[in-house]
């Protein structure tokens, strides 16, 4: 999942760990466990904003009886938030060609610019899956854009949990109760969008929007 150390691991671990995540015997559909794009920012060991200028398939290894198959996006890096340390200029990103193991499908050759969280492997390269947040720029709202260049990287010490039904309780001063799916039936609605779940001085964690007060739903949501 987007947590997942997948930066200590080969390519044909990787792949073979996703297969064994989603056998055929479950479909062809890829499965991923729920994050805010806070918690996307914290556990990914790379996050930039770039345009995709070309894509290929390629061998997963160079083994010659390995039959999986990459995607090789050409990118061209606009901005880094994350990675700096492992990483400079990014020239490529890779997915897996296999919807079922989350491969990502971007467009290529035209003016949109994405976001992109991935991880960084053992041989440095760039792994990117449907289990990442990786959205247009387009759509990211303006409290998303600020906070991927300051609010996200200084609050990863908070924990955010995911509210599937009422009662939700936290369990730790420093978690946040991510409410999206309760009340909008959709992972990333107006509190992904618009929230950052931030810790205060004394270490409590609570969901912050500039000078904007918490909505009360978010509120009653943890009355039983």
């Amino acid at each position: 999942m987007p947590w997942s150390p997948l930066a200590a691991l080969s390519w044909a671990l990787v792949l073979r760990l996703l297969a064994l995540l989603w056998p055929p015997g479950r479909g062809e559909a890829c499965s991923c466990a729920p994050a805010h794009p806070q918690q996307h920012f914290c556990h990914s060991a790379l996050v930039i904003r770039a345009k995709i200028s070309s894509e290929k398939v390629v061998p997963a290894s160079k083994d010659p009886a390995d039959t999986q198959k990459l995607i090789r996006y050409e990118i061209k890096q606009i901005k880094m938030f994350k990675g700096f340390e492992k990483a400079k200029d990014i020239q490529y990103v890779y997915t897996p060609f296999d919807s079922s193991l989350c491969g990502v499908k971007l467009e290529t050759n035209s003016h949109k610019q994405y976001l992109l969280t991935g991880q960084i492997l053992s041989d440095g390269k760039v792994f990117i899956h449907l289990c990442n947040y990786i959205e247009p720029w387009e759509d990211l709202s303006l409290v998303q854009r600020e906070s991927l260049n300051h609010h996200y990287h200084k609050n990863c010490g908070c924990q955010i949990t995911t509210c599937y039904a009422v009662p939700c309780t936290i369990s730790a001063p420093n978690e946040c109760l991510w409410t999206d799916w309760l009340l909008e039936r959709k992972l990333y609605g107006y509190q992904a969008q618009h929230y950052v779940c931030m810790k205060h001085v004394d270490g409590i964690c609570s969901w912050y929007r500039g000078h904007l007060h918490l909505r009360k739903e978010y509120v009653d949501i943890i009355q039983p």
